[in-house]
């Protein structure tokens, strides 16, 4: 910090209270100044709360409630660690331990809150203390003030562990979730993360669940599914799906929420997976149709021209040709529904879960050993609700109201179907 050279014209200190001795450290750096003028008005503070408790020092009081019982030392969070104050201790006519409200008040600050933000923007913990004290400042940072690469871990955990605990059981009955976006991340060989994300009726996104497993196997996606059915996601209730292509995704989806589920299967993989299959002479044309198919509203046409090209490449390249036409009905669900065109682009793909997933990714880059799985969980919760944060509304949010009525009808058609269907095998 900039020495201050020139002296401001102030009253003495004794004049002015706590400001007026906290003026004193200006000249070495303002935040000696603010920290000084912090503690003289808590002091100041508490010194209040504690007389309308006792009374006036060394008078007898008939309304009072308790007696002073000396002072003592306790920590507050200054700058993400903590700083030794001195506080009066004040006990009821019980013997019993009242509190202080200014005190409790200044307690209460999340102080471990600034701690984790400071992780999740990729400072570590041995980089930590530098962070959030100069080693050439004047607020220094002796033992016992949390800035130490343990204390900076532990505290940490301690918040993550809590958050995500909390945010795991919270029930999810209230949010008008009309899309489901699900995906998975490879944390380490044996480790893979299924998350979950929301998309309600305004268009905003939630972070849903997350669930760890071995593999991205349909009992990983179930799992996960169960839970957020049982926090109070509806299983009733018309939504759509997207996924990345992912068999057990689709399984396990259609186990829970039906057969006659709406699943969209990501484009952006499918088209991404056809080229890296094809030689590079071919892609310019096969890029080329593939976008007239997304782009088209008329499904039956987007259908025909996507086969016409799987016939065009059985010569050239015919293990492609058969993966174009893998999972054709998934591909093209929301030309089938009939969205509107900016909000098929929004939904046709999992560009919103793969945003988040970026996220856990920049978050977790510090961690070179993942020593647990419950270790995975925290951070990739806490990185979940850090992307939040950057979350904008869903583009086309405006046109959410045809995708409600559009899977209104779908559910309604499906539902006829199956009833015809059981009259006839009942006949």
């Amino acid at each position: 910090m900039k020495r201050i050279s020139t002296t401001p014209t102030v009253l003495p200190s004794t004049n002015m209270g706590a400001v007026g001795k906290a003026w004193d450290e200006v000249s070495a750096s303002f935040d000696r100044f603010c920290l000084a003028a912090g503690i003289d008005a808590l002091g100041a503070m508490m010194e209040k709360d504690a007389e309308e408790a006792c009374g006036a020092r060394h008078a007898r009081s008939e309304g009072r409630r308790g007696h002073r019982w000396g002072r003592t030392q306790g920590k507050l969070g200054f700058h993400a660690g903590k700083v030794t104050v001195e506080r009066p201790r004040v006990r009821d006519l019980a013997g019993q331990e009242l509190s202080l409200p200014s005190w409790d008040h200044a307690v209460a600050e999340d102080w471990l809150g600034k701690a984790m933000n400071l992780m999740l923007i990729n400072v570590s913990t041995r980089k930590f203390r530098r962070a959030v004290r100069l080693p050439e400042g004047d607020v220094p940072a002796p033992a016992g003030a949390g800035v130490s690469k343990s204390a900076a871990s532990r505290h940490f955990v301690a918040l993550s562990a809590a958050r995500m605990k909390e945010w795991m059981g919270a029930d999810l009955s209230a949010l008008d979730i009309m899309v489901v976006q699900i995906d998975g991340i490879h944390i380490s060989e044996d480790l893979v993360l299924v998350a979950a994300l929301g998309i309600d009726s305004q268009g905003f996104k939630h972070p849903l669940g997350l669930m760890e497993g071995a593999t991205e196997h349909s009992a990983v996606v179930q799992a996960l599914i169960d839970d957020l059915i049982e926090r109070g996601l509806d299983p009733a209730v018309p939504r759509l799906f997207i996924i990345d292509g992912s068999k057990a995704l689709a399984k396990a989806i259609r186990r829970s929420f039906g057969r006659h589920t709406p699943i969209q299967r990501c484009q952006i993989h499918k088209a991404r997976n056809i080229m890296e299959r094809l030689s590079p002479a071919l892609h310019a044309s096969v890029r080329r149709v593939l976008r007239q198919a997304w782009e088209l509203d008329d499904a039956a046409k987007a259908e025909k021209l996507i086969r016409n090209l799987a016939q065009r490449l059985e010569r050239d390249a015919p293990g492609v040709s058969k993966s174009i036409l893998e999972g054709l009905d998934e591909i093209l669900t929301v030309s089938r529904l009939g969205l509107p065109a900016e909000l098929r682009r929004s939904l046709a793909c999992t560009n919103i879960i793969e945003n988040m997933m970026g996220t856990v990714r920049r978050v977790t880059r510090n961690v070179k050993c993942w020593s647990s799985p419950s270790m995975a969980l925290r951070w990739t919760a806490a990185a979940m609700h850090e992307a939040k944060k950057g979350f904008r509304r869903l583009k086309a949010f405006r046109q959410l109201p045809a995708l409600r009525a559009a899977l209104a009808a779908h559910y309604e058609k499906e539902t006829n179907r199956q009833a015809v269907a059981q009259n006839a095998k009942a006949a």
